[in-house]
């Protein structure tokens, strides 16, 4: 009887040890993923960032053009632009500093 109880103890013990293993894995495996999840929150975000520079880019040139086309009302539209973005930098600055 006293063999059995001990074995009986000891399966436990073992069903504990196994369990906290299976435990420290599952952990494991969710940090993995959850740090998979960032990393393509991080490749979106650049895929982003890079076609709005090259949107950016694309009407800095137009602008670029309009205004070397010497057309008065072209050049004021381009300098209210200017302004209107210089201002809102200020501005959003102003919230950071």
């Amino acid at each position: 009887m006293s063999d059995a109880y001990e074995r009986e103890r000891q399966n436990n013990s073992r069903l504990d040890e196994l369990a906290s293993k299976v435990s420290a894995l599952r952990g494991v495996t969710v940090d993995i993923y959850d740090n998979a999840r960032d990393q393509r929150v991080i490749d979106s975000s650049n895929e982003v960032f890079s076609s709005f520079g090259t949107s950016l880019k694309g009407s800095a040139t137009r602008l670029g053009r309009m205004a070397a086309s010497g057309n008065k009302v072209a050049v004021l539209k381009l300098a209210g632009i200017i302004s209107a973005v210089v201002i809102v930098l200020w501005w959003i600055s102003g919230f950071f500093f």
